[in-house]
């Protein structure tokens, strides 16, 4: 995958703003967990929502990355359940392709 399977063209301009963020990281690793994610769960995301996955949007690429691994702690302003949703997302991804048990 190398972009994004949601169209912007239904989305408000703040969620066309956060998919592009999720999808321009500094890390193609960060590229595909953010985007991916917010493919999947933007356009349901209520508006404190939102909110966090900006915060997360402006943290630095290696440090969620790193929380996301499990690599470093999570810190208490983004230990939330959106955060809890996105560090999940790529095992589940993984677990729905063809072949995979």
């Amino acid at each position: 995958m190398t972009g994004s399977d949601l169209s912007s063209a239904g989305l408000d301009a703040r969620r066309r703003r956060i998919l592009f963020r999720a999808w321009r990281r500094g890390i193609r690793e960060m590229d595909l967990i953010m985007g991916r994610f917010a493919d999947a769960r933007l356009p349901m995301m209520t508006e404190a929502e939102l909110d966090e996955f900006e915060r997360l949007l402006d943290a630095p690429d290696a440090s969620v990355l790193a929380w996301v691994t499990g690599e470093e702690p999570i810190p208490p302003a983004h230990d939330t359940p959106l955060f809890a949703l996105l560090r999940r997302a790529p095992c589940e991804a993984l677990a729905k392709e063809p072949g995979r048990s």
